[in-house]
């Protein structure tokens, strides 16, 4: 059974390198989003089993993003992604519900290694 992966961050280049990393794997990609409005709407709508999420994006961040759908949906599976120097964002984001993170750059191997194990959680 495929993992239902929802891609979000404000970079196109960012979303189509996540795509691409995880080509190939056990994950399909069913929607992505470059705001954490969007991100929120489509969750909602499409309600995939992780959301790769960015914090920094307009309308709505990653942090406020992330809180709204795990209040909705304590179950969900949310991995941030963060630029280096965010660490405080990260803890927020933990707090807010994220079950993980991983600061950019990062390697497909740790990507993919990181997915699957939110995959068990």
């Amino acid at each position: 059974m495929m993992t239902r992966i929802l891609i979000v961050d404000d970079t196109f280049f960012i979303r189509e390198t996540i795509k691409r990393m995880i080509d190939g794997e056990d994950f399909t990609v069913v929607g992505e989003a470059d705001n954490g409005q969007d991100a929120v709407n489509l969750y909602r709508e499409l309600q995939p089993d992780i959301v790769t999420m960015d914090i920094t994006m307009p309308l709505k961040n990653g942090l406020e993003a992330t809180k709204e759908i795990c209040d909705a949906f304590p179950e969900a599976k949310i991995l941030m992604i963060t630029a280096v120097g965010q660490q405080k964002n990260v803890i927020t984001a933990l707090e807010n519900g994220a079950k993980d993170f991983m600061t950019k750059p990062f390697t497909q191997e740790r990507l993919v290694e990181t997915l699957k194990r939110l995959v068990e959680v």
